[in-house]
Formats: structure tokens, sequence, C-alpha cells
């Protein structure tokens, strides 16, 4: 873990550097060098300050502080080089002082760009569609409804959770299913929002399910477990649930739970001769899951890489990025 701390402190330099060396590039050459020592303080102080949170586990809310700035440094970084090389192009035609101009509103476009392209893409969710046939007999199909990672909280909360509840009408769902981080650490925002009687319309023919994902696990869930049953959701904590006397839904906490039970000793307790659902939040054990009498893992965590260029990376990984989906 420390070793993931360093790196992290590295990245966050150069990505530091870089940025306040592209910032300068694009503020007015005639700036005095204790201006320009300033830029350099705020944004090393800022970020470091922000990672000393970070080490200590000083404030979740500072937390995510470090993240939107690691976001701000990343699109930073990606906007100076794409305006440095268009500068270069520009500089090939037109006077140096009618190039600067051009540099300083193609940076304020672009990273204003990229921040309103993230933010819509947080906001709007993209409905994928999947046909996994099993080797095992079912009487007829069933219509699987997967979302993971909501997040309620802040950020997240009644108009997202409306949504989806849309969405799951509308696709005719016979089953819901949940793997893990549906709040966001733990239920303050949830119940200061009065989110409970918005999730409670989130409901199908076969019920609801979910699992505990490591958000749900950072000290508070008890209280979130609860707050899901009460909503009418049945969270499965290392526990199996008979749906219709059809196939067998099977959930299990995140990794992060130390106690949780192995994969392969909850199938003992189930006829596996059915078909077999697991919740599983992360899909980190996807390829031994494979070699266990389980039809469909669906799974979460991974964000699609939560920001580009993550995307590329989730995309090359083993599993699909939208879930983890196991034929057997």
């Amino acid at each position: 873990m420390l070793w993931i701390l360093l790196l992290g402190f590295l990245v966050m330099q150069l990505f530091g550097w870089l940025f306040a060396k592209g910032l300068l590039w694009l503020l007015p050459h005639s700036l005095s060098r204790t201006a320009r020592r300033a830029v350099w303080m705020l944004v090393f102080c800022i970020g470091n300050g922000l990672f000393f949170i970070l080490f200590f586990h000083l404030s979740s809310i500072l937390f995510r502080l470090l993240t939107l700035w690691l976001v701000v440094l990343l699109y930073g970084v990606l906007t100076m080089l794409a305006v440095c090389s268009a500068g270069r192009l520009l500089r090939l035609k037109w006077p140096p002082e009618r190039t600067l101009a051009a540099r300083r509103v193609l940076a304020a476009g672009l990273f204003s760009g990229l921040f309103a392209l993230s933010l819509y893409n947080a906001y709007t969710p993209v409905v994928r569609h999947y046909a996994v046939r099993i080797g095992k007999p079912l009487d007829k199909p069933v219509r699987i409804g997967v979302a993971s990672d909501l997040h309620l909280g802040v950020l997240f909360g009644s108009r997202q959770i409306d949504e989806l509840v849309r969405i799951m009408q509308r696709e005719q769902v016979d089953i819901i299913l949940l793997p893990g981080d549906l709040m966001d650490d733990d239920t303050e925002a949830y119940n200061m929002e009065h989110m409970q009687p918005h999730l409670q319309r989130l409901r199908a023919p076969l019920g609801v399910y979910a699992t505990l994902g490591n958000h749900d696990l950072f000290g508070h869930q008890a209280e979130i477990a609860a707050a899901l049953q009460e909503a009418g959701i049945t969270v499965l904590h290392d526990s199996a649930a008979n749906v219709d006397n059809r196939f067998w839904v099977l959930g299990r906490p995140d990794e992060m739970d130390a106690h949780r039970a192995d994969t392969a000793d909850l199938l003992k307790q189930i006829d596996t001769a059915r078909p077999v659902f697991l919740l599983d939040h992360r899909p980190t054990s996807i390829t031994r899951h494979e070699q266990l009498p389980i039809d469909i893992q669906v799974s979460g965590h991974v964000h699609n890489g939560q920001i580009f260029p993550g995307n590329l990376e989730a995309a090359r990984d083993k599993y699909p990025h939208f879930g983890a989906i196991n034929q057997s």
C-alpha cells in the first residue's frame, strides 16, 4: 500500500509541475518573478496539502477535493499538450502576439469543454444490453436489470434514483441486481435529502437484490444495509435467495470485509443444478469463478476507468469494463 501512495505522490508532483509550467506559458510574459513563484507555490501547496490529508485520513470531504484537484491537473495537462501542439502550428502563420491570444482562447475552451463533457457523462446514464445463454435449464428467459456504484450522497441523489426507476420500468426488467457501492460512504446525505421514498419506487416483479461494496464498508455498513432493507431491497451478505423456485441469487460483500465467506463454500449451501447469479462488487475473482457452477456474475467498482484515459486501460482489461459477465 505504501508504494502505491509513493507512486501516486510522485505522479502528482509530475502533473503539478506540468500544470504550473503550462499555466505560466499562457500567462503574460511580463508577469513578475514573485507572481510566477506564487503560481508554483499555489499549485504545489494545494496538491501536497490535499495529499497529506489523504495520507492521514483527516477528512472525507477534503479527500473528494483531492480527487477533483487530480482531475483538474489531468485535464489541465491534456489541455496544455493540445494547445502547445496547436500553438506550434499557428506560429508558422501568425505573429507571436496573435498566437498567444489564440492559445489562451483555445485553452479556456478546451479545458471547459472537457469538464462539461465529464459532467454530462457522469449524469447521463447509458443502457447496455447483453444476451447471455447459460448451460442450465430455465423455464423462460429472465430480463435482468443491473446498476452498480450509485454512490448516493451529495453528488448523486433523488433525481438520479428517479431516472434509474424510469430506466428499469422502460426496460421491463424481471429482477434488479445492485452489486455494491449504493451509498457514498454513509447514509448522512441519503437521510438528509429524504431519498428513501425515491428508492422505494425501484421495483421489479422478482425483487431487487443488493450486496455491499467497498464504499458501503467504511464503518457504516449496518446503517446502509438497514436503509436499503427499509426501501424494500434485499441485501445479500454471504447469503443466497431462492427466486421463484427458478434460480438463485448469491451475494457477497466486498473483499474489504476480511471475514466474508469463500464463494465455493457459499455454493455448497444451495442447489447448483439451478442457475446461479452472483453479485460480487469487484470483478477481481472472475477468473476463479469461471471454474465454479456460477452462470452469471455481475460486478461494478471499475467505473469504466473513472475518467479518460482510464477508460482505455479498462477496455484492455480481461473483463468487460461495464461489469463482469460470465457465460458458462
